[in-house]
């Protein structure tokens, strides 16, 4: 397996989140590992939140495993059963199927540096949002209202 280098790995920032659920997913950055090395099976990211980002809304997948570990700084996981702090070393895993949304928040004054794995399962996914009026139903292009109307699609990433 060739060495992967991850300041030439695929970037991407921000979020394809409509604009009212977006601003603390915004500073967010990911150097797609998986995609470096042409994996498609799983991802594998290296994700950086600065100081006061979200990794994401608090979402459960369908069908699509997740992993996360903490490599550097400290992070708040907020799940339907509260609040748990993980440190640089300690990791979390969350299953498909479970509904038990699920996001990371840097409370702290630094950034903190993760790395996720997530299987890929396009099409099979659908992504539930507990907290917020959306979902992001298997196969579609766009998020959803839970009445089923469409949000606008824009750009996933900046």
């Amino acid at each position: 397996m060739p060495k992967i280098d991850i300041a030439s790995a695929p970037q991407s920032a921000g979020t394809a989140y409509p604009e009212e659920y977006a601003a603390p997913c915004k500073p967010r950055r990911r150097a797609r590992l998986g995609d470096a090395a042409g994996l498609d099976q799983f991802g594998v990211n290296l994700l950086r939140l600065p100081a006061g980002a979200w990794s994401s809304q608090r979402h459960w997948h369908s069908a699509e495993d997740e992993f996360v570990w903490i490599l550097e700084g400290e992070v708040v996981l907020v799940e339907n059963g509260g609040e748990t702090a993980l440190k640089a070393g300690d990791c979390a895993g969350f299953k498909a199927g479970v509904a038990d949304g699920h996001k990371i928040e840097n409370r702290s004054g630094r950034d903190a540096l993760l790395l996720e794995v997530g299987s890929r399962r396009p099409g099979q996914d659908s992504a539930d949002y507990p907290d917020i009026d959306m979902v992001f139903p298997a196969g579609a292009d766009r998020y959803f209202h839970r009445d089923g109307s469409p949000y606008p699609k824009h750009d996933r990433r900046t």
